[in-house]
């Protein structure tokens, strides 16, 4: 069934309920299949890189957040875009609040020093292209037409890793 994208990007607010899954899924494995002990000296280091990472994703989002409510705009993943945000994170990537989820998951997987956070960080940025940012960028072309083509060509995706897929 095909979605309108030009009166809203999606029905569902994927992104958050992604990373709530996500995050369940990989406690859960956590809980089922326990990584092995580490050194204490390993998890000292362990919880000082992850805990500095899992604050980076977390400000990136606050930060991001904050300057869509500066320029007075909508933050839910699913209602429609009344401005394009350029300013603040969004200069250097057009998807700032995901970049920063996933950079949360990543910062769990070093703090818990389970790999499976890495694969859920993995599947995040698959899951939220594929359901959330394809369907976002529609509609923003929608919206603002040249420029929106226009910051796109300028900014990537998510941090010059995927320009335009």
């Amino acid at each position: 069934m095909s979605f309108d994208t030009k009166t809203r990007p999606n029905v569902v607010p994927w992104p958050p309920v992604i990373l709530f899954l996500l995050v369940a899924t990989a406690f859960t494995v956590n809980a089922m299949i326990p990584t092995p002990p580490q050194p204490p000296e390993l998890i000292f280091w362990f919880r000082i890189v992850g805990t500095t990472v899992c604050a980076a994703g977390i400000a990136l989002d606050l930060w991001a957040i904050l300057t869509m409510y500066q320029h007075r705009t909508n933050i839910l993943p699913h209602r429609a875009a009344n401005r394009l945000v350029t300013a603040g994170p969004f200069g250097f990537s057009r998807n700032p609040i995901y970049l920063g989820n996933t950079t949360l998951l990543v910062g769990l997987a070093i703090v818990l020093a389970n790999p499976v956070f890495l694969i859920a960080a993995y599947l995040n940025v698959i899951l939220v292209n594929k359901l959330a940012i394809e369907r976002e960028e529609a509609h923003l072309a929608n919206c603002f037409k040249e420029a929106w083509h226009a910051y796109a060509a300028r900014v990537p995706r998510w941090i010059g890793l995927i320009r335009r897929s």
